[in-house]
């Protein structure tokens, strides 16, 4: 099992900035000998009476990174696998970004440009951090 926990978010003005992480843990990684750097990773959001939606992902080594058409520019995914965490740095913030963040992991990508964007690809999910943006 793997346990995902955000943290970061909060109340900013439009055009400010917000870091958001996501630690993972569990004892997948200390009785499976499975690391964290075996997990794709995702940011999803959900804005309020929305559908979720995905933001950025990131493959295990950190090589590719994958992005929403509403972030590309402005939010950057990145990870540190020996602290077994993933991180959202988010700039130029807008009111239509307001939404829970929830990081996710998952172990099947093999390439598919459009795999990691896909929210039922992934089996493992954070509880999610609420991002407000103020206009």
């Amino acid at each position: 099992q793997v346990q995902l926990v955000e943290s970061g978010g909060g109340l900013v003005q439009a055009g400010g900035s917000l870091r958001l992480s996501c630690a993972a843990s569990g004892r997948t990684f200390s009785i499976y000998g499975r690391t964290f750097s075996s997990y794709d990773m995702g940011w999803f959001r959900q804005p309020p009476g929305k559908d979720r939606e995905f933001v950025a992902a990131i493959t295990r080594s950190g090589g590719t990174t994958f992005y929403g058409d509403s972030v590309k520019g402005r939010f950057t995914i990145s990870r540190d696998n020996a602290k077994k965490t993933v991180y959202l740095q988010m700039n130029s913030l807008k009111a239509e970004d307001t939404a829970v963040y929830r990081c996710a992991a998952e172990q099947s990508f093999a390439g598919d440009s459009t795999f990691l964007t896909r929210d039922t690809v992934y089996d493992y999910w954070g509880q999610g951090t609420q991002v407000a943006v103020a206009s």
